[in-house]
């Protein structure tokens, strides 16, 4: 029994990692009330076995000194991990996004210890290939099978934005946030479009205030992969902001802001595989064995914005002798969950929250206001940016909280490439020697299982059956025509 088979190569994400490592950097000793970590990749390299992933975590603290001035102290602490899996080789491509999941402070002796959880999302692309059985002396079944391939492309750009602000002085801290918008695909050209949040705390005589700002940006990434109608993901990062603040004793504080971004995306194309999802032979048993290939995809992108409200839960207690100051450090964590009513986003919106006691000293409150939004998808990557974020003391001991969510659900698609990769030849079929046959099939059976079942192929069984509908309905009968030779 002669078969033929075709290879198919392309190239796309092989599996994914999550990795954690911990950064700490060091501080003279200090009544802390915010610590703020930013975390920027400076390299990703794949070797045997191994990822290794490098970059720096730049440490911000803002603190009361012992005479209750507000300070800020800032460090840069560099840092280096793996990542260990068998299945890496030196050929893989690899990208890594980094995001820190947890900040810790704790006091040791006459120093202040700020540690970082990093977490890193993993992704291996390399060259997938498998054989497939294309056809040969069978019957076969071809099925539209399809597959998708990852193009990799990276960006870069720089905004810019001014806005004025109340008479301040000055900046203690500043944290951005990447919110993507849309993602799209055109002829030879990837564009990512959203907002960077912008959030600042600063001096206005004797007291902290915050204020926030959302810069919007366009991230055109070249590549020969891109096309209208193909679907990608994004992620962007901010490696570098430069803010300046220019007085103006009418108009107060005009800021310019410089944010440099830096664009890494992923193109999938989607592929048709001409191969054979089902055969037989109509002289001979056939054992078949299958490949079965997985593909990782992106679906459409779509936004959805909910303003959230209620009791936050706090990290000490206040009353109502505390004076609430500012609100920094606003983010959100979310995950795409399955319930009884369908699937929802949720999650938690953070906040660090600055109180002025009565003697003066003042102390940061971590916040946190749950919430669980319905959403239409089935799967999707998920991204948030909690912005906008109130708190008021309506009851002493309680903060009752508002803010702003914006989400982008990233579609994810996952194909199954399930072919024919070997037919192994087995015992013979009787010869049935009856010039016709009669056969009663079950009720259900498509044109190919009634097929494969008669071993005759779909066009002889529609030939002898034209009135035959499909799929089979009960009590329906099949006639086999068989030409008889003459001795």
């Amino acid at each position: 029994m002669k078969t033929q088979t075709e290879t198919f190569r392309g190239y796309g994400k092989l599996f994914s990692l999550a990795a954690q490592t911990a950064v700490e950097c060091r501080f003279p000793e200090a009544a802390v009330l915010t610590a703020y970590v930013s975390v920027h990749l400076a390299g990703v390299e794949a070797g045997n076995g191994e990822v290794r992933y490098y970059g720096r975590a730049h440490f911000s603290i803002v603190y009361e000194d012992a005479d209750r001035h507000v300070c800020r102290a800032e460090k840069g602490v560099e840092f280096s991990a793996l990542a260990k899996d068998a299945r890496i080789v030196p050929a893989c491509s690899v990208r890594a996004q980094p995001a820190v999941e947890n900040v810790s402070v704790r006091r040791e002796g006459a120093s202040i210890f700020v540690t970082a959880l990093i977490g890193t999302d993993i992704s291996v692309f390399g060259e997938q290939t498998f054989d497939y059985l294309s056809g040969g002396e069978l019957v076969c079944r071809r099925d539209p099978v399809n597959f998708f391939c990852a193009h990799l492309a990276e960006g870069a750009t720089e905004v810019e934005d001014d806005f004025e602000v109340e008479r301040i002085g000055d900046i203690l801290q500043h944290a951005e946030t990447v919110h993507l918008s849309s993602v799209v695909c055109s002829s030879g050209m990837l564009c990512a479009e959203g907002e960077v949040f912008l959030g600042m705390l600063a001096m206005r005589g004797e007291e902290l205030v915050s204020f926030e700002r959302l810069v919007p940006f366009r991230i055109e990434i070249p590549s020969d992969a891109a096309q209208a109608g193909c679907k990608a993901r994004v992620a962007v990062c901010v490696p570098e902001i430069a803010l300046h603040a220019d007085a103006d004793e009418e108009k107060g504080v005009r800021i310019h802001a410089t944010l440099s971004l830096r664009a890494s995306g992923v193109i999938y194309e989607q592929v048709a595989v001409s191969g054979v999802t089902d055969a037989f032979s109509q002289r001979c048993r056939v054992l078949l064995t299958y490949c079965v290939n997985e593909s990782e995809g992106a679906g459409e992108t779509t936004q959805l914005t909910e303003r959230i409200s209620g009791r936050a839960a706090l990290s000490s207690p206040i009353n109502f002798s505390d004076t609430l100051e500012a609100i920094v450090l606003q983010r959100a964590e979310a995950n795409l969950m399955r319930g009884n009513n369908g699937m929802h986003v949720e999650g938690v919106a953070l906040a660090t929250l600055l109180v002025r006691g009565t003697d003066g000293s003042r102390r940061g409150v971590e916040m946190s206001l749950p919430f669980s939004v319905p959403v239409q998808t089935a799967d999707a990557q998920v991204s948030v940016l909690a912005c906008g974020m109130s708190a008021r003391q309506k009851e002493e001991g309680t903060i009752d909280a508002e803010a702003t969510l914006k989400f982008t659900l990233t579609e994810r698609i996952r194909s199954t490439a399930r072919l024919v990769a070997e037919a192994q030849e087995g015992e013979a079929i009787p010869a049935n020697d009856c010039a016709v046959s009669v056969y009663v099939p079950r009720a259900g059976d498509g044109l190919w299982e009634l097929s494969k079942r008669l071993s005759k192929s779909p066009e002889e069984v529609v030939q002898s059956n034209p009135d035959l509908e499909f799929p089979i309905r009960e009590g329906q009968r099949v006639v086999i025509y068989r030409k008889k030779s003459l001795g």
